[in-house]
């Protein structure tokens, strides 16, 4: 009899031990979430053919993000890349992604940087006002990041820095989960 109640009991003490005394970590994703969300500041940016475009016209989509100067060094460089290459990776989903590329200076981008910026969303706006919205992690700079805004206008997740292939890959795998999750109320196109 007590060899039967110690087999039926084994299943509720195994549960207990491991909830109070190993803890498992319930956390899944890569990236760091913002805890308030913030949403789209109404700021005026430049669009790089000179119009004025509000920060709050993107909604209506995940926003992958990148802030650096028009020099463009080469952590820009590789952000740029890595966000050109993740929204193509997701295949048929990528229409709900736009990747943007916030510009903090005056100084203009590269001309070498016009064909890779085919498909992005570049816009200037000054960086003291980025950082009323974006924040970087701490004693890290705003360019050392990707930020990921949802379709309601939310920043809502920061990526660690120095980002390279494996991390772009959990990236991906976070953009996917996030995807995947809002499929029924998040449609492709602004």
């Amino acid at each position: 009899m007590l060899a039967i109640l110690l087999v039926c009991a084994a299943p509720v003490i195994a549960s207990y031990f491991t909830y109070y005394v190993l803890r498992p970590e319930g956390r899944r994703n890569f990236g760091e979430l913002i805890d308030p969300q913030r949403p789209l500041p109404a700021l005026q940016a430049t669009a790089g053919d000179g119009r004025p475009v509000r920060l709050t016209e993107l909604k209506g989509q995940w926003l992958l993000i990148s802030v650096a100067g028009g020099a463009c060094d080469s952590v820009c460089q590789q952000h740029l890349y890595f966000q050109r290459q993740i929204r193509e990776s997701l295949g048929r989903e990528k229409d709900r992604l736009d990747w943007v590329w916030l510009v903090g200076d005056s100084e203009p981008p590269q001309a070498a940087l016009a064909t890779a910026l085919q498909g992005a969303t570049v816009l200037r706006l000054p960086y003291a006002q980025l950082q009323s919205w974006l924040a970087p992690a701490p004693g890290k700079r705003l360019a050392d990041h990707l930020y990921l805004v949802d379709p309601m206008g939310n920043w809502m997740m920061r990526f660690p820095a120095g980002i390279d292939a494996p991390a772009a890959a959990n990236v991906k795998r976070d953009l996917e989960r996030l995807l995947r999750a809002s499929s029924s109320w998040d449609q492709p196109g602004r």
